[in-house]
C-alpha cells in the first residue's frame, strides 16, 4: 500500500517537471526566433537602398565665381541699381532660353562638315536683305545651288528656324577681309569641305570663319524700319540658348566685321548689336 501511494505521489511532481521543462524550452526558442528575426530585420535595413529626396537641376549652370554669384544675387540690393537691372535682364533672357521654340528644316546641302565644342568662337549676326519668312528663305537657299546657310533664321514674329545643327559648320560668312583668319584667331584646317565656295583672291582671302561660327539671319531689310520687339526677344533667347549649349559665351560679330563692304547687318542694328557685345541681350 505505501509502495503504492509512493509511486502515486511522485508522478505528479514528475509532471509537472516535464512541463516546467517544456515550457522552458518554448520561452527559450521563442526568444531565439525574436533575436534571429530582429538580427534579420537590422541585415534587411542595412542593405536595402535609402531614398534621398534631390533638387532638380536648373537647366542652367550656377555661378562659378564670386563676381557671378554676386550678379546672380539682387535679393538685397536695392530697387533701381544698375546691378539689379543687369541681373533681372540676364534672368529674363535665361528664362526665354528656357521656354525657347525651334523648329527645325535640315537639309543636305546646307552640312559643310564637323564643327566640335572646341571650335565653336562666333556668332555671326546677318539681315536676309528680303521680307520673305524662313521658310521660304529656307527653300530658296536649298534650290539656288549655292550651297549657302545659316544655322538659324529669326522671323519678324520672333518664330525661330534652325536649318542646320549646332556641331555642323553651314556656309553663310563666305570670304573675309585678307588677314582676318589671324585676326580672329582661326585658320581653314580641313574640316570645311568648302562645296560651292569660289575663291575670290584679293582683298578677300580668308576662310575660316564658317568653320567656327554660329551664323544667324534675321528677316530684315536694310533701311525699312526697326527691328520688331518679339524678333529680338527671340534672339535674345537664342543667344541664351547657344550659350547655354555650348557653356560658354562665344564672341558676337555681325557679317560686316568679317567681311567689309557688305551690308550685314544693317546701320539701325547699331545700337543693338553694342548690346549684345557687352550684355548678351538687346537692352
Amino acid at each position: 500500500m505505501s509502495a503504492t501511494r509512493l509511486i502515486s505521489t511522485k508522478r505528479p511532481s514528475l509532471v509537472i517537471l516535464a512541463i516546467s521543462v517544456v515550457m522552458a524550452s518554448t520561452l527559450l526558442f521563442g526568444c531565439t526566433d525574436a533575436a534571429d528575426e530582429r538580427a534579420e530585420a537590422d541585415k534587411a535595413a542595412e542593405t536595402e537602398p535609402r531614398k534621398i529626396e534631390v533638387e532638380p537641376v536648373r537647366n542652367f549652370p550656377d555661378p562659378t565665381n564670386d563676381q557671378d554669384e554676386a550678379e546672380a544675387d539682387t535679393s538685397e540690393r536695392a530697387p533701381g541699381t544698375d546691378a539689379e537691372t543687369d541681373g533681372s535682364e540676364a534672368s529674363g533672357a535665361e528664362s526665354a532660353a528656357a521656354d525657347i521654340a525651334i523648329a527645325e528644316d535640315f537639309r543636305e546641302s546646307f552640312d559643310h562638315g564637323p564643327k566640335g565644342a572646341e571650335h565653336q568662337k562666333y556668332i555671326v549676326l546677318h539681315d536676309t536683305e528680303g521680307e520673305s519668312d524662313a521658310a521660304s528663305v529656307i527653300d530658296w537657299w536649298d534650290s539656288n545651288g549655292n550651297l549657302v546657310a545659316a544655322h538659324f533664321i529669326v522671323n519678324k514674329d520672333g518664330s525661330i528656324w534652325q536649318c542646320v545643327p549646332l556641331d555642323r559648320i553651314a556656309h553663310h560668312a563666305g570670304y573675309g577681309d585678307t588677314g582676318h583668319n589671324e585676326q580672329y584667331g582661326i585658320s581653314e584646317d580641313g574640316r570645311d569641305d568648302m562645296k560651292g565656295s569660289s575663291p575670290i583672291g584679293g582683298d578677300f582671302a580668308d576662310y575660316g570663319m564658317n568653320a567656327s561660327s554660329i551664323g544667324i539671319e534675321m528677316v530684315h531689310v536694310g533701311g525699312e524700319g526697326d527691328y520688331p520687339e518679339a524678333q529680338l526677344d527671340a534672339l535674345d533667347a537664342l543667344i541664351a540658348y547657344i550659350d547655354d549649349y555650348y557653356g560658354f559665351e562665344s564672341e558676337i560679330i555681325d557679317h560686316k566685321a568679317w567681311r567689309s563692304g557688305n551690308s550685314d547687318t544693317s546701320p539701325e542694328f547699331a545700337d543693338y548689336l553694342e548690346s549684345y557685345q557687352t550684355k548678351r541681350i538687346h537692352q
